[in-house]
């Protein structure tokens, strides 16, 4: 699945995870239009480091790589825009653990362990633009 908008180049602000009733929540927040963006969902929850090619092992039994293009948590002038976590491990129904895999050359990733069907939603919202994505927890 892709989306955004290929002309946008924001940095990120926020990253976030939340449950309700029946999916859990992978949010990415930036400081202008989301940029062009990429989810591949993927058989295990190992993923490969970006820039340094470690394998990453994250909770659960399946995985969604998030790959936005053209975004960074530092601005180009080199200001750290986002400085929260880059591990969560909420153990959430579906999703278990997300995790920051790369940030190099203005090609931000994640890596979400999930459980489950692996079956995911994902849109996006202005008004604080975000890219969010919802993953099947029943």
């Amino acid at each position: 699945m892709s989306g955004g908008d290929a002309s946008s180049a924001p940095n990120v602000t926020d990253v976030r995870v939340g449950t309700a009733d029946g999916y859990d929540r992978f949010v990415i927040e930036f400081d202008g239009p989301v940029p062009q963006y990429t989810i591949t969902p993927q058989d295990s929850s190992s993923f490969m480091g970006d820039a340094s090619g470690q394998t990453l092992q994250l909770g659960g039994s399946r995985g969604l790589k998030v790959v936005v293009h053209n975004s960074s948590a530092r601005s180009l002038s080199g200001t750290q825009t986002y400085s929260g976590s880059n591990d969560f491990k909420p153990g959430y129904q579906a999703l278990k653990e997300a995790r920051n895999v790369g940030d190099f050359e203005r090609t931000y990733s994640w890596g979400l362990g999930v459980d489950g069907s692996g079956c995911f939603h994902a849109f996006t919202l202005t008004g604080a633009d975000r890219l969010v994505i919802d993953i099947k927890s029943t």
